[in-house]
């Protein structure tokens, strides 16, 4: 239940960041009355994302009769959702420090335009935050309890809680948390989360008929890692760590899992800046077919360049 805990912490902070930025921008520039289209925005978000999933869950409980085609839906909803989790982290992990200047001015663009605009924003804002969440915690329960059980849902209510509050009190300023290391920490735990995710999708193909090789274990350590303890339900819980997985399975969870981590945890390279050539005295002064370009002054204007003086042979 950690799993889906994280996701809806994870998610419901992301949105509840957005809000909070556009909520501010609007207070701060004295636009209260464009509140009510910001939170028509958002809620009209958050119907929808409750609406896609149950979708999901009514899809795999009552359209789908046989057990294939509900395994086979399931794998590919995994998928679905290991391509979600990875895009969001990698997303997230560079727009985190420009998220703000750029929501700014959006928001500024849209109260220009008028009402449908702004809550269109929002709107926009938070509907792709609640659609991942629908469709990853809907794979990650699936991972985690294969379907039963009210705990994930609970987990999921819990991290959204949470987030909402974290968001409220950065909002109100008492709570200063160095959001860069948290979306760091927790992007990494969300790709161990994602890498169980697809070991589950590629479990579920191969109960479908569609992947080969169901009763080829890589490994049975059933011995040491009991499924019936404790921690080994935290594990699979988690991460979908279990105690007999197939070949097919942990070949594409070290797939995933290894390079994405290398590649999110590496830190990207800073561009080179270009520096200008310097002489003893100073920077090299450009030069046109006349001669030096005038240098300006202290107010910013051109000096005039000394007249060329001429010389005759």
């Amino acid at each position: 239940m950690f799993a889906t805990y994280l996701i809806g912490l994870r998610e419901g902070l992301e949105a509840t960041l957005v809000v909070s930025i556009l909520v501010a921008f609007l207070v701060k520039s004295q636009r209260h009355d464009r509140l009510p289209q910001v939170w028509a925005g958002v809620g009209l978000a958050l119907a929808l994302s409750v609406l896609f999933g149950w979708l999901i869950e009514y899809t795999s409980t009552s359209l789908l009769a046989r057990s294939e085609d509900r395994e086979l839906f399931e794998a590919v909803t995994s998928v679905a959702a290991v391509v979600f989790v990875t895009w969001m982290i990698f997303w997230m992990r560079r727009a985190a420090r420009t998220i703000a200047g750029e929501l700014r001015g959006k928001l500024t663009e849209a109260l220009a335009v008028g009402s449908f605009a702004v809550a269109g924003m929002a709107f926009l804002a938070v509907i792709r935050e609640g659609l991942e969440t629908a469709l990853i915690f809907y794979s990650a329960a699936q991972s985690a309890t294969g379907g039963t059980g009210s705990g994930p849902l609970l987990a999921l209510i819990g991290g959204i809680v949470t987030a909402v509050g974290i968001g409220f009190l950065l909002y109100r300023s008492a709570l200063r948390i160095n959001l860069s290391t948290f979306f760091t920490w927790t992007g990494a735990l969300l790709i161990l989360v994602a890498a169980g995710i697809l070991k589950y999708g590629v479990h579920d193909f191969q109960e479908a008929g569609v992947l080969p090789g169901l009763n080829d274990l890589a490994f049975d350590i059933t011995g040491v890692l009991d499924p019936s303890t404790w921690y080994a339900a935290l594990l699979a819980g988690m991460f979908n760590i279990t105690a007999a997985p197939s070949v097919l399975e942990m070949v594409a969870w070290v797939a995933y899992a290894v390079p994405v981590l290398v590649l999110f945890l590496r830190r990207p390279s800073a561009p080179a800046k270009s520096v200008p050539s310097r002489t003893a005295d100073g920077p090299v002064p450009a030069r046109t077919a006349d001669g030096p370009v005038p240098a300006p002054t202290a107010d910013g204007h051109a000096t005039a360049a000394p007249p060329a003086v001429s010389r005759r042979v």
